[in-house]
């Protein structure tokens, strides 16, 4: 599989997963240096302590990449398995889903918002036109 800019939807995803993460961890540590519990809900006042946030931010960042290396992975074969088209080999149409076949053009037309045009490539006119003179130097 290739790396190419298709795959702009896989970072941009990854970067908003780490930022949610962060999110997360600087959430852990208000929770810890403020005691939001003790402050918002009236609970018993426990000390800061530190050793803990700690381990608890290692923990978060440690699944954090985990799911961020997992979703990238996932978003890059999605988006490689959707740039594959199944074309029929006889007619020429490609599959839109398992039971409906689209001729080429009407794809393209309505995918890339733009017309198609035809030409020769060369190999085809060396082989079925060869009156025409063109060859490959």
């Amino acid at each position: 599989m290739q790396q190419s800019g298709e795959n702009m939807i896989a970072k941009k995803v990854s970067w908003y997963e780490a930022v949610a993460i962060l999110v997360i961890i600087a959430i852990t540590w208000l929770d810890e240096i403020l005691d939001i519990p003790y402050v918002l809900l009236g609970g018993p006042a426990t000390p800061i302590n530190w050793r803990e946030s700690l381990f608890e931010s290692l923990i978060i960042t440690i699944v954090g990449v985990v799911i961020i290396r997992h979703t990238y992975k996932l978003l890059v074969r999605v988006s490689y398995l959707e740039s594959i088209l199944p074309v029929c080999p006889s007619c020429k149409k490609i599959r839109v889903d398992r039971e409906f076949w689209q001729d080429i053009e009407r794809y393209i037309q309505e995918r890339a918002k733009s017309d198609s045009t035809y030409g020769i490539c060369p190999d085809c006119i060396d082989k079925y036109y060869p009156e025409i003179g063109h060859t490959k130097k």
